[in-house]
């Protein structure tokens, strides 16, 4: 069984630099080309279901521990594969943790929502980061490791804190939960709708959202005239 797996995988596409960029991408080949120039490009995560028809679940796990041995790709967390990016400066150059956890979300069949207090950092909202990443989920609460980072997913039952999930406006969304009724100023409406612009801040506008949120944005558009 191992060699069938094995040779499933080596006649998998070899432009691995596209990799985990479709839906339907298929297992990397065990032996791929290493990058000669600081521009080729690495493969991104992708989950051991993505090899599924190569052949039963514990020889696809077998080959592919395998071609971690032999240095093709690396395990970034339980289940999740990368072909790492080179670079001539820094050598390999691990994929973030969203990265990972949009790889384990789509495997799961769940929605992931960045953490409020993170979405408020990105938009410049506050300057607090968090310690640990933190996610909300439609799924089970959890922690996941990640290479060195320990994951915390929260599961919440809100299905509105899980609009445009993945989105500039699912951001925004994520930080106004976070800011909370009293925190949601104009001065901090005007800042989201500058850093997520006006097409995205439109489709903000249109999530379904508690009259405190609603109002918020309101006041906003009056301030800006």
């Amino acid at each position: 069984m191992r060699k069938h797996v094995g040779s499933a995988l080596q006649i998998c596409p070899q432009n691995l630099h596209v990799f985990g960029q479709e839906e339907n991408q298929q297992c990397p080949s065990p032996r791929p080309s290493a990058p000669n120039s600081a521009t080729c490009r690495g493969g991104r995560p992708f989950a051991t279901s993505r090899c599924a028809g190569h052949g039963p679940r514990g020889a696809v796990d077998r080959a592919l521990s395998r071609i971690v041995e032999e240095g093709g790709i690396e395990r970034l967390a339980r289940g999740v594969f990368v072909r790492p990016r080179k670079s001539r400066c820094v050598g390999s150059v691990v994929s973030g943790v969203a990265e990972v956890v949009r790889v384990i979300a789509r495997d799961n069949g769940e929605t992931v929502q960045v953490h409020g207090a993170e979405a408020a950092r990105r938009l410049g909202l506050s300057t607090q980061a968090p310690t640990t990443p933190m996610y909300h989920t439609s799924a089970s609460s959890r922690t996941i490791r990640i290479g060195n980072a320990t994951v915390r997913m929260v599961h919440t039952s809100n299905r509105r804190r899980l609009q445009f999930a993945g989105e500039p406006a699912g951001l925004a969304l994520a930080a106004l939960w976070y800011l909370g009724r009293g925190n949601a100023t104009p001065e901090a409406v005007a800042r989201i709708e500058a850093a997520i612009g006006p097409d995205a801040f439109a489709r903000l506008r249109s999530a379904d959202m508690p009259a405190w949120m609603a109002d918020a944005l309101d006041a906003g558009a009056a301030v800006r005239g």
